[in-house]
């Protein structure tokens, strides 16, 4: 996504990277000079010049058993010697209207690192027939039949077969290769591995996301279980025929399969994902036992490797070409060998670069703050260590519209500005205190780092079923009073809660963030976001009681600690 001339669509590409890729395409299928020399204006000729040398591009068409047919390009290395086979890479498109397109930067990359490249669009995607099944078993089945087309192209190494994959293209990558033991190693850009935990959080839709990505699929070219299973989604009926679909989609599942063929898989994720579950990822790659690396950036989905994609240097397309390197023996990459780590950046500075061995060792040891009332002569509640605080009643209204505090006022777009150092601003002191409950710290004495999980426990007692509550934890600086988010998680009670008390313990979303000297962090409780969907839009004003009860009482766990 551009950041001149970004569209409104948040997984839609500007009009710079449409013009990049369309005469990268060009240059690919007629490596004439005029084609080549309209990519000097992006600093691209000499290199497709080079690749025009070494290697031969087509795009090419793959009939499924089905007579389903896939849109796919095929890059091969020139004038190999009689029996000479090389690694091959394959990527499935990522969610996105160009299809495999997508990877056109990447090829000449891949290529001149002695790779056989293919690039598909499952069924349903950009020009691919069939219909979308979201990465389903027959997306899976068709990985398996556009490798055996593949193995039967000249060069191409049956024992060397990788696939890299952005976004959608992640998840069919990892559910393939749990399937197909052919596939010897995977990296999966902006990855998901629980896709019931990405639609459902804490009870909560997050249906914002959702339509998004619906929207970009294009409802009518869905399969008719899809198309069940969003009318489920949005009429939030979330049963067993919604958790089987997602649970048939979901990598998690697999982990036996990729620990008993000790697969190697990379993954990428950011630290305000908005679309898939990131302690779901986080989970899953602890729970590997093969060889593993995890990448946690600064932004939302898609932000971080898409300049990679495009052919620049991007930290998840650097680490993919090393990881197929290292396991395949190709040299797309700089020559040095891959980490089998957790590499994370810190928010929101994406310049940082962060190395431990696991995530254990990773995350920093939580600390217990108490909610508790407010100090005299003050309004809004504490955050304090030391004894538990109970005996307090904070009141909030559910209007359906909340506070001006969001998880992310744009999908994908408010995480491209974190990575550009521009996270959004929030200003508590203007929020409504009826709408929204507001615990602080005292300000800090030194700077201070949130590094890992953190846990809110809050007794509710909601006056209406199926209410919300959504906690924000914000970094505040009170002489400027601007805020900026730190994490956040939504929490939804059920029907038979109504009218009782409560008590809710369940993770806050996991965060690296550093915080200045003299700032707070606080804790806000709102009732509203438009990122969910709630029954809180639709019924009359009622009111939430959050307490906390002795023997119950309200805490919230921070993994919060000096910065060395």
């Amino acid at each position: 996504m551009s950041v001149d001339g970004t569209p409104q669509a948040p997984f839609e590409l500007g009009a710079d990277d449409r013009a990049k890729l369309d005469a990268i395409r060009e240059a690919l299928l007629d490596p004439s000079p005029r084609r080549i020399g309209r990519l000097d204006q992006w600093g691209l000729a000499d290199e497709y010049e080079v690749y025009a040398e070494i290697a031969r591009y087509a795009e090419v068409s793959l009939t499924m058993a089905d007579g389903t047919v896939l849109d796919a390009s095929l890059s091969v290395p020139k004038d190999l010697a009689p029996g000479q086979v090389c690694p091959a890479v394959v990527l499935p498109a990522p969610l996105i209207s160009v299809g495999h397109q997508a990877y056109l930067g990447m090829i000449s990359r891949w290529t001149r690192g002695g790779y056989v490249v293919l690039a598909y669009s499952q069924r349903g995607l950009a020009k691919s027939t069939g219909e979308i099944h979201v990465a389903g078993p027959q997306d899976v089945a068709d990985a398996t039949e556009v490798i055996n087309w593949l193995i039967e192209q000249d060069g191409v190494d049956a024992e060397r077969i990788g696939f890299f994959g952005a976004s959608y293209g992640a998840g069919t990558s990892l559910l393939a290769a749990a399937q197909d033991r052919r596939i010897k190693a995977v990296a999966g850009a902006s990855a998901w591995t629980d896709l019931f935990a990405s639609l459902y959080e804490n009870g909560t839709r997050h249906l914002k996301a959702f339509e998004a990505l619906v929207s970009l699929f294009g409802e009518d070219r869905c399969s008719k279980e899809f198309r069940e299973i969003i009318q489920k989604i949005r009429a939030n009926t979330i049963d067993d025929e919604v958790r089987e679909f997602a649970e048939a989609r979901s990598p998690k599942n697999h982990l036996n399969a990729y620990n008993d063929a000790a697969t190697p898989i990379l993954m990428t994720t950011t630290w305000h994902e908005t679309i898939f579950s990131v302690p779901a990822v986080i989970d899953f790659h602890s729970r590997l036992t093969g060889p593993k690396a995890l990448l946690v950036q600064v932004g939302d989905h898609g932000n971080a490797e898409l300049p990679g994609l495009f052919g620049l240097s991007a930290k998840p397309t650097d680490m993919a070409y090393r990881w197929m390197d290292h396991h395949l023996g190709g040299s797309a990459g700089d020559g040095a060998a891959p980490r089998f780590d957790v590499r994370s950046e810190y928010m929101f500075n994406p310049l940082s670069d962060v190395r431990h061995l696991s995530w254990d060792d990773y995350a920093l040891p939580k600390k217990r703050f108490h909610l508790a009332d407010a100090a005299s002569g003050t309004s809004d509640g504490q955050l304090v260590e030391g004894t538990a605080a109970a005996g307090w009643t904070r009141s909030v209204k559910a209007t359906g519209t909340g506070t001006d505090i969001v998880v992310a006022p744009q999908l994908i777009r408010t995480g491209l500005a974190e990575r550009l150092g521009l996270p959004h601003v929030y200003k508590t002191a203007d929020v409504d205190r009826s709408l929204a409950a507001v615990f602080a710290t005292a300000p800090l004495d030194q700077a201070t780092r949130v590094r890992g999980d953190l846990e809110l426990r809050v007794t509710v007692t909601p006056q209406q079923s199926d209410a919300t509550i959504v906690a924000y934890l914000l970094d505040h600086n009170p002489t400027t009073g601007r805020a900026h988010i730190v994490t956040h998680a939504p929490y939804t009670f059920t029907a038979e809660q109504a009218g009782r008390a409560t008590t809710a313990t369940f993770p806050l979303q996991p965060a690296d963030y550093v915080l200045a000297k003299g700032h707070q962090l606080q804790l806000v409780i709102d009732t509203h976001d438009p990122f969910f969907t709630t029954p809180n839009t639709t019924t009359p004003v009622f009111t939430l009681d959050i307490t906390s009860p002795e023997g119950t009482e309200s805490y919230l766990d921070i993994p919060l600690h000096p910065v060395d």
